[in-house]
């Protein structure tokens, strides 16, 4: 007597279909908490530039000159550092905004791989002149954002987003052909 094995297949071949259902949706959805974690950090980093007065200052404790003053000389790329010492507040309006848009664009997902490769360049541009002095490398969290936008410059926004329903809409516009069948002989 075979105890608890089922012979008729029913059950074994609804749990693969069950199974595989499962993985599809996972893998649909895999990137939706990237987008989530980045869209809202730099949506807040972002508005925390621009309601803190003493960032947005060309000198003083905490200000973006200030900052960028103590980073020239240790940054990868100083003559980037000495182009927004030209304008620091012009540089940290830019950054902020810039961080705001990144933010939006990829939480909602509009145009999320431009989002992303803006989020990417800024990623990019802070690790290069905040954060390269950071030693060991990996305490620099500016490289750490840099590799999480690029599965998403990738990728784009595929699920719950702005990009995913434009993309169905023309998919289903009235009019609209079909994949290219060969022309009948």
């Amino acid at each position: 007597m075979a105890h608890g094995m089922r012979t008729d297949g029913h059950t074994s071949h609804t749990s693969h279909i069950r199974r595989a259902d499962w993985r599809e949706t996972a893998t649909r959805y895999a990137l939706l908490p990237l987008r989530i974690f980045l869209g809202i950090t730099f949506i807040y980093a972002g508005l925390d530039k621009l309601t803190d007065s003493a960032f947005m200052q060309t000198s003083g404790v905490g200000s973006i000159g200030a900052q960028m003053e103590g980073v020239r000389d240790i940054s990868a790329i100083p003559a980037l550092v000495d182009l927004s010492l030209k304008s620091p507040v012009g540089f940290g309006y830019a950054i902020a905004l810039g961080e705001l848009a990144v933010g939006i664009g990829t939480l909602i997902g509009l145009f999320a791989r431009v989002a992303a490769l803006g989020g990417a360049f800024i990623s990019l541009s802070l690790w290069l002149t905040v954060s390269w002095h950071e030693e060991p490398y990996y305490y620099g969290n500016d490289l750490a954002y840099l590799m999480a936008w690029l599965p998403l410059v990738l990728a784009g926004a595929s699920v719950l987003s702005i990009d995913a329903l434009r993309t169905a809409r023309r998919a289903n516009a009235p009019g609209r052909a079909g994949p290219a069948s060969p022309a009948a002989p």
